[in-house]
């Protein structure tokens, strides 16, 4: 019932290629049959309406023919993805779940039940209504994981209407609400879902190439790695129409790079949380960081220069946090902006911005300046607590090549004194060969995971 519309879909595209994973084609006649066989292994298993199961892996046919199981049967999802893994006890804890599936040999389901017995008043809603959801792990600004408990069959509503059909690489994580949203919008349209497993510039430029994709989704941090890296070049990517890029704020001089990048090509922005879902965005041009955001079941509001969202497909709480949600409903995202008309552009989440002496510091403006600046790989900038301005601005920095941190430290305080208020220069400067993104692609200002 809660996958009917998608199974209609599968079969007026059955003979057409629905995955391509590891090489190899995957057609939406197999993967009916995929379904059913592995509905008959969940029911062995004792999973029904209402049971709570954490899914191991990756995108993978194999993966998305269990989670399209799962919701049929009512049950509560919870996707964990490779780099999820390190962070397993405690989504565990949280979650309570009651059955784990692994997968061996790629697609055979190794079903563990565990100890706990899920009875969280959000499961007790789902079950109430014998809806299936879906637990996403989402950070807040003190790094703790929040679980996001999702109906799913209020989340899957806006995919029964059939759009365009695209060629789409699965680049954004399988527990990561921009990933699940790339994943339904192609299988909803009979499209291909192209599985990329390495997810580095050459990596992606291969496959790419290869497979002919049309529709690429990723992080700012990714093109500006992939502009660094040069890979564009080394392949052909002619084939792509749209790029998409979302997770984290946008530098200018990236988006600026993307046009050398992707010629010919509609670079846009999307917005989505964990909370609420992917919203239809339109970006005013392909260089422009001025974006629409809404579509149908969705409305927005500005109050005090954030960002609020009002959803049918908004989450049903969190398992393990208060409510972000205002007396009337609607989700307080967090999120600054700016407004020209029916335009917004994102200055900041309100988690991150930095008060010098009771002056805000926006994060991004800096890293903007400073990323601009030869030799810098990376840079997050964040705040440090101090007795008499009450926080400085602190930014740490992956460079390529080796330099002497004085001549560095100068050359990052000069840039900037062009161009940014005193209270804004960073007073301490780091250099670190850590990665400063992390694994969902969003910078890592903080120590925390």
């Amino acid at each position: 019932m809660h996958i009917d519309f998608l199974e209609d879909v599968f079969r007026d595209h059955s003979d057409d290629e629905a995955f391509v994973w590891r090489g190899a084609g995957y057609s939406y006649g197999w993967f009916l049959e995929q379904i059913a066989a592995y509905r008959e292994d969940l029911a062995a298993a004792g999973i029904g309406s209402g049971s709570v199961v954490i899914v191991h892996g990756d995108f993978s046919p194999f993966a998305m023919a269990v989670l399209l199981c799962l919701i049929e049967r009512g049950a509560v999802t919870i996707p964990m993805a490779p780099s999820s893994e390190e962070h397993a006890e405690e989504y565990r804890l949280v979650a309570q779940a009651e059955f784990e599936i692994r997968f061996r040999d790629d697609h055979v389901l190794e079903v563990e039940r565990t100890e706990f017995r899920p009875d969280h008043e959000l499961y007790r809603t789902l079950r109430a209504s014998g809806h299936p959801g879906l637990v996403l792990f989402s950070s807040g600004s003190s790094g703790k994981p929040k679980g996001v408990v999702h109906d799913l069959s209020r989340l899957l509503k806006k995919y029964r209407t059939r759009r365009h059909s695209y060629r789409t690489l699965a680049f954004l994580l399988f527990d990561h609400i921009g990933g699940i949203d790339t994943a339904f919008y192609s299988l909803s349209n009979g499209s291909c879902f192209v599985l990329c497993e390495d997810r580095s510039p050459e990596g992606v430029c291969e496959m790419v190439e290869r497979h002919e994709v049309q529709v690429l989704p990723v992080a700012p941090s990714f093109l500006n790695l992939l502009a660094i890296n040069g890979a564009y070049r080394r392949h052909d990517i002619s084939s792509l129409k749209i790029v998409t890029y979302g997770a984290e704020m946008m530098p200018q001089g990236t988006l600026d790079r993307c046009a050398e990048m992707f010629p010919g090509v509609t670079i846009t922005q999307k917005y989505g949380t964990s909370e609420v879902g992917t919203l239809r965005s339109k970006s005013k041009s392909s260089d422009s960081r001025w974006v629409k955001i809404g579509g149908e079941g969705y409305e927005t509001r500005i109050v005090d220069g954030r960002l609020q969202i009002k959803a049918e497909s908004s989450m049903l709480g969190y398992l393990n946090a208060e409510s972000p949600f205002s007396e009337d409903g609607w989700f307080m995202t967090g999120d600054r902006v700016e407004v020209d008309g029916e335009w917004i552009r994102f200055l900041g989440r309100d988690s991150d911005i930095i008060n010098v002496g009771g002056r805000k510091v926006f994060p991004a403006e800096v890293e903007e300046i400073i990323g601009a600046i030869d030799n810098i790989d990376e840079v997050a900038v964040f705040g440090e607590e101090n007795a008499l301005m009450g926080a400085i601005v602190c930014a740490r920095i992956r460079i390529l090549e080796p330099e002497d941190p004085k001549q560095l430290t100068r050359r990052i305080r000069d840039a900037c004194r062009g161009q940014l208020e005193s209270y804004k220069i960073p007073i301490k400067i780091q250099v670190t060969d850590e990665p400063l993104t992390t694994p969902r692609f969003k910078l890592r200002r903080r120590d925390e995971p």
